[in-house]
């Protein structure tokens, strides 16, 4: 994509508007923050611990969007009043290809900015995008994944229209436990 995509979400009447915008390596340190929380860790399938690893992964990203295959989006809280914008989680689209059905979508947010809708909202704008960029293309079916002990993912997945559609069989080391598959289906028409 040529042009930079920026997506957005609505404030909330206890949250602040969010915008999606593509990675960028002045990130770098939030990121290395970011993969600091287990939480965060426990869906990555390489650790970051330190400023080149931050590096390595936003330069996966920027490879994604080159390639047109995988799109990851920082996601950043714009706060009213005189506070800054904030970097509060993460949400990308991968392993997208003409004339491929299905693609996969994941997401995290930082500890201190859970419970506040981050995820919900972030997937919702990201699987809006992305339906309406690649369904031309032939995407059919969005699958989200995450492992049993991530019972807040599962909320965020039905929230966002994702059913439960299979138990996956743990996978090491990218799925060290069981886990959840759930799909977005397009509707036809």
């Amino acid at each position: 994509m040529d042009t930079p995509v920026i997506l957005t979400a609505p404030a909330t009447p206890t949250a602040p508007a969010l915008v999606l915008r593509p990675w960028s390596t002045e990130d770098v340190a939030v990121v290395v923050e970011a993969f600091g929380d287990p939480g965060v860790r426990r869906g990555s399938s390489a650790p970051i611990d330190n400023e080149a690893d931050g590096l390595r992964w936003l330069r996966m990203q920027e490879r994604g969007w080159a390639a047109g295959d995988r799109f990851g989006f920082a996601v950043v809280d714009v706060p009213g009043d005189d506070a800054l914008p904030r970097v509060v989680g993460n949400v990308g689209l991968r392993e997208v290809a003409s004339g491929k059905p299905s693609a996969e979508v994941g997401y995290w947010t930082v500890p201190w900015a859970r419970g506040q809708g981050v995820a919900p909202r972030a997937l919702q704008a990201l699987t809006t995008w992305a339906l309406d960029t690649f369904r031309a293309d032939g995407l059919e079916r969005l699958e989200l994944l995450h492992q049993l002990d991530n019972p807040a993912s599962c909320r965020v997945a039905e929230k966002c229209g994702y059913g439960f559609d299979r138990l996956m069989p743990s996978a090491p080391p990218l799925y060290p436990l069981d886990g959840h598959v759930h799909v977005l289906r397009v509707a036809a028409g």
